[in-house]
């Protein structure tokens, strides 16, 4: 059966999928590929002098005349298509300026998470030989962290860009310590306890720069005896905070506990509720969510749309549902990294939440007619667009995946919106 093909610009209705045989830059619609929507729509591809186009019949709500209509539809005039024109490219004109804030505000968030990330290593450093100067670097990290945190209640939650090889723990603790703090000021905690959430949650791991490291690297499953050494990080990582005078105690309970379940299935204590401080079993909640969004030596990663919906249903018992809950929330149904199809027939992968209007977050827009690095990034709302389904990486054709580039780690830093 016929999916497409080029299709005369006479023969066109309202509701055919179209795409443009023209450069984005010289035509006044807003992307390459869509919907008509309106007569008026075919008569500006006229205008622009498009003879045929490329018309997508599954993507299309009807199929183009067979023959040219016996009736012709009621011309717009010269006049209506001049100010139609210039309307349409007014519009695009505001919505690239809009884009470019937006890649403005990725780019400061980008450099803001690589400064901290430079940070993080240089403190991970100095750990073995200097653990207090160590430490002391960690709480300065938490404290400017802090005061960007609570600066605003506009805040947008980015996608980063891809990790460098081999260096999980640097990127798995920043992106624990950032989620943690933005999810304890959502539930509304005070100063102190979001930099001991912070604090607890950039440490978490550090027992792990004790452990061998074929024990790290290890892509097949534990033997028991590994498994239960690994298990022990946790006690590994609080052993190194014994050398520090006054470490808070709430961080203290995050770096020990954050392994631990509610129902004493966890590790390394088997502790029960009774025994977690809230702050252990908050950042066991996002620590658990990044764990599923990257493979393991069991598993393979699960998208960030279906972390957070294996986290909903398998979380009971084991988990604090008030926190799980406030993280759906705060993340939004598609988190940033998810690959989503949109009602245009667009694929798109999610770069940011506001996390004032998690609903409508914004998408890096898939369009074969636009250079990857300039990619057109759209809010939903503006664009009257929704999302249809997530999609995994995988299903995606390669020139797809290649474009949108889909990270293998999930990583976070929020930003103030301009």
């Amino acid at each position: 059966m016929e999916k497409s093909r080029y299709v005369p610009v006479h023969l066109l209705q309202v509701g055919n999928y179209v795409r443009l045989p023209l450069s984005w830059k010289d035509h006044p619609f807003l992307f390459s590929s869509f919907k008509l929507k309106a007569a008026a729509q075919i008569e500006m591809l006229k205008k622009l002098g498009i003879n045929e186009l490329y018309v997508d019949l599954d993507r299309s709500d009807t199929p183009p005349l067979t023959e040219a209509p016996t009736t012709p539809p009621v011309a717009e005039t010269e006049q209506d298509l001049t100010q139609l024109q210039a309307h349409m490219a007014q519009c695009k004109k505001e919505r690239i300026e809009i884009q470019q804030r937006m890649r403005r505000e990725l780019q400061k968030t980008e450099s803001h998470f690589s400064r901290s990330l430079a940070r993080m290593r240089n403190l991970v450093g100095k750990l073995q030989k200097r653990p207090l100067n160590a430490i002391d670097e960690a709480k300065e990290l938490i404290a400017d962290i802090t005061q960007e945190l609570l600066a605003s209640d506009n805040l947008v939650l980015h996608l980063m860009s891809d990790q460098e090889k081999g260096h999980d723990l640097y990127f798995h603790s920043l992106n624990i310590t950032v989620l943690s703090m933005l999810l304890a000021k959502e539930l509304q905690w005070g100063n102190s306890e979001i930099q001991a959430v912070g604090l607890g949650a950039l440490l978490h791991d550090i027992g792990k720069l004790k452990l061998p490291s074929q024990i790290l690297r290890k892509q097949t499953p534990f033997t028991k005896p590994e498994q239960n050494l690994y298990n022990h990080h946790p006690i590994l990582s609080h052993n190194f905070l014994k050398l520090v005078p006054d470490f808070p105690v709430i961080a203290a309970e995050v770096v020990i506990n954050h392994h631990e379940h509610l129902d004493g299935s966890g590790t390394p204590r088997g502790l029960n509720a009774e025994q977690l401080s809230d702050a252990a079993q908050l950042v066991a909640v996002v620590n658990y969510y990044d764990t599923l969004c990257h493979p393991n030596r069991q598993y393979p990663a699960k998208t960030p749309y279906a972390a957070l919906s294996y986290l909903y249903k398998h979380s009971k018992g084991k988990f604090n549902q008030g926190y799980v809950a406030k993280m759906i929330k705060m993340l939004g149904i598609y988190p940033p990294g998810s690959i989503v199809e949109l009602s245009s027939g667009q694929f798109g992968l999610v770069m940011s939440v506001n996390l004032q209007n998690i609903l409508l977050p914004s998408i890096l827009i898939y369009d074969p007619l636009v250079p990857k690095e300039q990619a057109p990034i759209v809010e939903l709302e503006s664009e009257e667009l929704r999302i249809e389904r997530c999609v995994t990486p995988a299903a995606l054709p390669d020139n797809i995946y290649k474009y949108l580039n889909p990270r293998e780690r999930i990583s976070y830093y929020f930003g103030h919106r301009e």
